[in-house]
């Protein structure tokens, strides 16, 4: 199991729509971004994903959603992302992470494998404490 992070903002903000359907994924076709194409195909049964939003003028990372990939299955045919898996949402109450003091940031790429170890123990610690309900 890893932890990912994705972004919803495809010219608006699509977190809303990832939830209700159980969706996440990029918004970019297979000619614009093969790179995060591959990454979908990439995620396992199991992996963790959180919609993040990071404003650069934000202190904060802004986590809108947590969940995990329910299935092997890659979504083709979505009116919200281009390539996708289906994800169980078990947080849809947003929080925020305070922005580590970190050297190589990739808190603006749309996807990436979270490393770092605070960001991923406030995430399983959210994710958790919703399950312990």
């Amino acid at each position: 199991m890893a932890i990912y992070a994705i972004g919803a903002y495809y010219d608006e903000d699509v977190s809303v729509k990832f939830i209700s359907q159980a969706i996440a994924g990029p918004g970019w076709g297979v000619e614009k971004a093969p790179e995060l194409h591959q990454f979908v195909r990439s995620l396992k049964v199991g992996d963790v994903v959180y919609i993040k939003s990071v404003p650069p003028s934000s202190p904060d990372i802004i986590v809108k959603g947590v969940g995990f990939v329910v299935d092997d299955e890659i979504v083709l045919d979505s009116s919200v992302v281009s390539i996708g898996r289906n994800i169980k949402w078990l947080v849809v109450k947003h929080f925020r992470i305070p922005k580590p003091a970190e050297k190589n940031n990739v808190r603006l790429n749309t996807m990436y494998e979270e490393f770092h170890p605070l960001v991923q123990s406030e995430i399983l610690k959210k994710l958790f404490n919703n399950c312990d309900k």
